[in-house]
């Protein structure tokens, strides 16, 4: 596998020093690259009038320990910003719906939802991107599978289940890549696509990477392949009511500060992340080792890549956007006319922030 090249190598080889990165990750704060904070913080002295609420798109889980670990480190409140609640979600679409009609200032929901309800005459807009990859993954166990899964060819001739939407228009897509589409059986599993799996009803799953934990917590040994390797396609992403941010770009910027900053504090340090999500979230308690390996996972291979290393956390391009519309065009699954590259932006996301600008060198 290529190697991503970190910031302050893409800044060398185009001819910025290592000091100009805000005194060696350090920033104007002081604070350290590990995400803690110097005795002068990095608030910008300036509150922000008014309370924030942050929808996520699910129920909480170790997917979203950086706005916990934000929100209890206080990160937000040193931006200036007051993050009232952090409310669970009913899916992305929900989210989503939710930010284009200004019922929440933030939401958590996917690149899909985002352009789907855009298709409908709201207006969410996209203005980070938190997982650099989507989180859809084909699994398997040794024992189904009558071996280790390594590659998308070994699923010719198998049986692969999986459940409604996006992933499932991903899994076609990584299989027609590879060329096996025709040779691989696809079946509708539903929402039951871990336990088909395990019980030796299909060959392979179709999902994301916390249903490959979840199964592994049974037992068996499984192997996954992330889709998002070989197609360019966005997780989870942050958004806001479009004209919202407009009038309130300060907060926006703020929010997005102090969530990369919670990131880069709890990549470091995964089990006390974990416990900050856990005293928030009681009901976690008993799959606490589940929840502090879906954020290692997620940390280590879904937030960063050649986009953040180049220009930040958050950053968004606009191929996988691309690539998300024509899928769900192809699948007859929008509403009407979206214009994929008006559903998203970076204007928010301060470069020169050590948590965003240097973000891969942080972690």
């Amino acid at each position: 596998m290529r190697r991503t090249p970190t910031r302050r190598a893409f800044l060398a080889a185009t001819g910025v020093g290592a000091s100009g990165l805000a005194g060696c990750l350090g920033g104007t704060n002081g604070g350290g690259g590990d995400g803690t904070a110097s005795p002068t913080g990095t608030t910008t002295g300036t509150p922000i009038p008014g309370e924030s609420s942050l929808l996520l798109n699910w129920k909480p889980s170790g997917l979203h320990v950086p706005y916990f670990a934000a929100k209890a480190n206080g990160f937000y409140e040193e931006e200036g910003l007051t993050l009232s609640t952090i409310e669970t979600g009913e899916g992305s679409t929900f989210s989503a719906k939710q930010a284009g009609l200004g019922n929440v200032e933030f939401a958590v929901t996917s690149s899909d939802q985002v352009l789907n309800i855009n298709s409908r005459d709201l207006s969410p807009q996209s203005v980070g991107v938190v997982m650099q990859k989507s989180p859809a993954v084909v699994f398997s166990t040794r024992e189904a599978f009558g071996g280790e899964l390594t590659s998308v060819d070994q699923l010719a001739g198998k049986t692969v289940g999986t459940g409604p939407g996006m992933v499932r228009m991903l899994t076609t897509l990584l299989l027609e890549e590879a060329g096996v589409r025709e040779d691989v059986e696809m079946v509708d599993t539903g929402y039951d696509t871990v336990q088909q799996l395990l019980s030796g009803e299909i060959d392979a799953a179709g999902g994301v990477f916390g249903d490959a934990i979840s199964a592994e917590a049974q037992g068996p040994t499984v192997d996954s392949l992330a889709v998002g390797d070989e197609i360019p396609s966005y997780g989870h992403v942050i958004a806001t009511n479009r004209e919202w941010a407009g009038e309130n770009p300060d907060a926006v910027r703020a929010f997005l500060r102090a969530t990369a900053r919670g990131a880069a504090w709890a990549h470091g340090r995964p089990g006390e992340a974990t416990d900050l999500l856990v005293e928030a979230n009681g009901v976690l308690e008993e799959s606490r080792d589940q929840q502090r390996r879906k954020w290692e996972t997620m940390a280590e291979r879904f937030m960063t890549g050649d986009a953040v290393a180049e220009h930040g956390w958050g950053w968004s391009r606009s191929e996988p956007w691309q690539v998300v519309h024509d899928a769900l065009a192809d699948a007859d699954a929008l509403g009407g006319a979206v214009d994929p590259s008006s559903v998203w932006t970076n204007e928010y996301l301060d470069t020169d922030d050590e948590y965003i600008g240097s973000y891969t060198d942080v972690v």
